[in-house]
């Protein structure tokens, strides 16, 4: 098997995959020490799983199951509402601890991200896997959760490497072992493969990711598009998607979604929610300077099925206001008053740059151009204040009929430090300690 060698050099590229173990509950357990190896799942709101921690895992609950079939399988289940802001503090800090190796820090998402630290041995005197596993204990050790890494010439390979030990396990695959580790590993397994390309591939006899790493150049073109020989390439050690340090600023769409409970058929508080999809996901547009050409909402019933409908706008716009009777249209289009709802959710499709405003013959220029200023104010209240203080008369009914959560609010939500308000908070998580 060495003798498949896809690169000649162990380290032509170093990235590294770090990526947290069942985050959101080690995040709970880093600030409730009490809580650490105990069947434990965030969710409380949902209704469903968000995450699990292993002690809940072990016993067979996983994400995505309804809270009752959960308890069902642990009575003595530890059920908590999910606290994204708490999180995303973890995030940052944990982000930030990579940075202090290399700038050059992807991102991924809120749990993982990926680092390039080729040509950092000599500043750092330390070899590509010491500086890895440096990484690992000092995000370890100050935020208290256990992270897994996957190091490797490609980011490929890399995110394949993070998944072997899980958790808080770390994995080097150098160039001259490519064949070796793929050797053993189902194709399903691979980042970017699923389950369409599997079965595609099967149906070429290819069940391992060497199978299809060894596959002739030749037949990789012909029979793949540009993301499977992609995946193919990198899967050979040859780098071709670079670890991308900036931060995202183009999206080729914006979706924002909603799940509450219990359920209702209120048609007024579920278009409520509608509306306060589509403003989170204009705000998110505006902000980049972006505007969508067609909108589309969708509904999901408390059996998960869901109904849609879409729309052109007979411009690009991101503020609400200007097509909130067009929101209606789609909601009356999708509700239907016998059905039980769950979520709600809009998506913002062809997105184009916000710059030059071409008004049609059916807009009306001077009220356009002053609901594009009153955006700018709450744009503006919403840096200083928080997303949503200035709001939609139409998404009222949540203010006053409540989020839709299940469960016991987060202690971050339930406390206020000085100098914070309901709606904005300073970056600080609360960790509980025993004194005395």
């Amino acid at each position: 098997m060495n003798d498949i060698i896809f690169s000649l050099q162990s380290w032509p590229r170093a990235i590294a995959h770090i990526d947290g173990d069942a985050f959101f509950t080690s995040c709970e357990e880093a600030i409730h020490p009490e809580l650490r190896g105990k069947p434990l799942i965030t969710g409380g709101e949902r209704g469903i799983v968000a995450c699990a921690s292993y002690a809940a895992k072990s016993m067979g609950i996983k994400r995505g199951v309804p809270l009752h079939e959960a308890r069902q399988i642990c009575p003595g289940l530890i059920i908590l509402p999910s606290d994204y802001e708490t999180y995303s503090l973890f995030s940052r800090r944990m982000f930030g601890i990579m940075r202090r190796f290399t700038p050059d820090v992807e991102e991924y998402s809120i749990d993982e991200a990926f680092t390039d630290i080729t040509g950092m041995r000599r500043a750092l005197h330390s070899s590509y896997e010491e500086i890895a596993l440096r990484m690992k204990k000092e995000i370890e050790r100050e935020l208290g959760i256990t992270v897994s890494v996957g190091l490797s010439i490609t980011k490929v390979l890399a995110k394949v490497a993070s998944k072997h030990q899980k958790p808080a396990g770390m994995t080097v695959i150098k160039g001259r072992d490519i064949a070796q580790f793929l050797h053993n590993l189902p194709v399903e397994k691979v980042w970017g493969i699923g389950p369409a390309t599997t079965s595609y591939l099967a149906k070429m006899h290819i069940s391992s990711a060497l199978d299809f790493a060894r596959l002739p150049e030749k037949t990789v073109l012909d029979k793949f598009t540009k993301p499977g020989v992609e995946i193919w390439q990198e899967l050979r050690g040859k780098s071709v998607y670079p670890v991308t340090a900036e931060e995202k600023s183009s999206y080729a769409s914006i979706s924002k979604t909603k799940t509450f409970a219990p359920a209702t058929s209120n048609a007024e508080y579920l278009f409520a929610n509608l509306m306060r999809n589509m403003e989170s996901a204009c705000i998110k547009a505006r902000r980049y300077r972006l505007a969508p050409q067609k909108i589309a909402v969708f509904l999901k019933k408390n059996n998960f099925a869901t109904q849609g409908s879409e729309a052109k706008l007979t411009r690009p716009c991101a503020c609400p206001l200007e097509f909130s009777g067009i929101i209606r249209d789609l909601f009356t289009a999708c509700f239907r008053p016998e059905e039980i709802y769950r979520a709600t959710g809009v998506i913002l499709l062809d997105l184009q740059a916000d710059n030059n405003t071409q008004y049609s013959l059916f807009d009306d220029p001077p009220q356009a151009e002053k609901i594009k200023e009153l955006y700018d104010v709450a744009d503006e209240l919403g840096k200083k204040f928080g997303k949503h203080t200035l709001y939609l008369g139409s998404s009222h009914p949540i203010e006053k009929l409540g989020k839709g959560r299940r469960g016991a609010p987060t202690v971050r939500e339930q406390t206020l430090l000085p100098g914070e308000t309901r709606r904005r908070h300073l970056g600080l998580p609360l960790i509980h300690v025993k004194t005395g």
